[in-house]
């Protein structure tokens, strides 16, 4: 859409709209005159918010919500840039970055992001826990699961069970099991036609209705999958009444130990974190006759922010006893080893600092040996037998015979610290977005040859194998820059 051009909505919305914003409906119509916002979010596992402010390549400017949030010149390709391809940040509409803002995820956690593709909350979730607890990051569509697997690998998450099942089945495998969830529900996608007003065929395609009627099944399956005294947290990117206050009240309706809390920090937080909701708008219990308890969910309006439009809520689950019937346990089983490290996995791996361990982390039972692919765990991890599971923690790399093929997953889970020899590129050196192409490249270094972790402005890419001073490239070929 151009600056200053009007959109040209459905009848039926515009008629619905009308009706919820009365007197703000034209200052509503007005605001699509302006372009949507760009925005990134700070991998705080790599780099925090102020050292990226000095960092950045482009002209960025604070979020006021979001602590870790910026808006970019719509004009600028920030997927085009080596630090996205170090998983310094992550492009995401600013509105969309609020939910997994305001779920208190705490390191240690267990986290389950239930409908999480392509991974802009998952990976926020998976920063927040800073390694410690597991993540759960679940997406029925295999396809949209791939996306999502190699975000999360891209943000150098370790602690994360990658899967793609229906939320059913995931109730059955995880009877009040987690501590956060989030539902982020597909949903009729009314907030983002200015974004994407293809999505406006879609809307008239299926309506509120087709949506409302998952949501309300997605909801109640997560609501079993939450620990008693957790939270979860519900959001959409749609205006409809119907799809937010009115699946709230449904989950109210049927789920009484489950309660509406303020999702917004008090202001000592704010202060702390230096953000504003100014302009953040409450729920309406009297658009759908519901409780007084949905005024402490939050609407965000593309006319009183710079952002699209999104709904929130925050629930908690009343501390009471387990009453679930914990039968699929018996389809868990610990992680055990089917066969033992090469020679070589060892040496690499207990070159790596944090990995240094390795034959401890093996007798924990942290390390998982599949079809000669070895994963690190999560602590206490369980593994679960019959799920379509795309990654169980951070996957090391690949044994073959006489050698040991690190993965691009642990080279984006490191710092430059962590491995003795390691090549740096220049982010305003070509040289970087040639080994991003997967191309061979002659370098001068001192290093000893074999294999190398290559940098860009120190932070790590991927893997090269040196040999005097050629560097074969072993940067994953299907993230390669095209």
């Amino acid at each position: 859409m151009m600056d200053g051009e009007l959109m040209n909505f459905p009848e039926k919305f515009e008629d619905r709209m009308k009706e919820l914003l009365g007197d703000e409906y034209e200052e509503f119509l007005q605001c699509y005159q302006r372009p949507y916002f760009g925005g990134i979010r700070v991998n705080t596992l790599k780099i925090s918010p102020k050292e990226f402010e000095h960092l950045s390549p482009f002209s960025i400017s604070k979020i006021p919500w979001v602590y870790n949030g910026y808006y970019y010149e719509t004009n600028e390709q920030p997927s085009r840039h080596p630090y996205y391809y170090a998983g310094l940040y992550y492009i995401q509409e600013p509105s969309a970055m609020t939910p997994a803002s305001l779920l208190p995820v705490e390191p240690g956690d267990k986290v389950l992001d239930l409908c999480a593709a392509p991974g802009g909350k998952s990976t926020e979730l998976g920063a927040r826990l800073k390694g410690e607890g597991i993540l759960v990051s679940n997406d029925i569509s295999n396809s949209r699961a791939k996306a999502l697997l190699k975000n999360i690998e891209l943000f150098g998450i370790s602690n994360a069970l990658v899967l793609s099942e229906n939320p059913k089945k995931l109730a059955e495998y995880f009877p009040e099991s987690f501590d956060k969830i989030l539902v982020d529900a597909p949903c009729s996608g009314e907030g983002m036609f200015r974004k994407s007003p293809s999505i406006m065929k879609n809307w008239e395609q299926y309506g509120v209705e087709y949506y409302n009627k998952l949501q309300k099944d997605i909801i109640l399956f997560a609501v079993d999958m939450l620990k008693p005294g957790g939270m979860m947290l519900y959001s959409t990117c749609t205006f409809s009444p119907e799809e937010n206050e009115g699946t709230i009240a449904y989950l109210l309706q049927r789920r009484p130990d489950m309660h509406v809390v303020d999702a917004l920090p008090n202001d000592d937080e704010r202060k702390r974190l230096g953000i504003s909701y100014e302009g953040f708008d409450r729920g309406k219990p009297e658009w759908i006759d519901g409780p007084e308890e949905i005024k402490k969910c939050i609407r965000l309006w593309p006319h009183k922010i710079d952002g699209e439009g999104h709904f929130i809520a925050l629930l908690r689950k009343d501390a009471t006893d387990n009453k679930i019937q914990k039968e699929s346990y018996n389809n868990i089983y610990k992680v055990r080893a089917v066969n033992s490290l090469s020679d070589e996995a060892k040496e690499f791996l207990s070159a790596i600092t944090p990995l240094n361990n390795i034959d401890e982390l093996y007798r924990q039972g942290r390390i998982l040996i599949q079809n000669n692919r070895v994963y690190l765990v999560p602590s206490h991890y369980e593994e679960r037998k019959g799920l379509r599971t795309l990654r169980q923690g951070l996957l090391l790399g690949e044994m073959k015979k006489n050698r040991f093929l690190p993965s691009q997953a642990l080279a984006c889970a490191l710092k430059s610290s962590d491995y003795v020899n390691v090549i740096n590129l220049s982010s305003q050196d070509n040289e970087a977005i040639s080994y991003l192409k997967c191309e061979t490249l002659s370098v001068e270094t001192d290093n000893a040859n074999g294999w190398q972790l290559i940098t860009v402005d120190g932070y790590p890419l991927g893997w090269g194998k040196l040999n005097n001073n050629t560097l074969k490239n072993m940067y994953l070929p299907g993230w390669r820059w095209l």
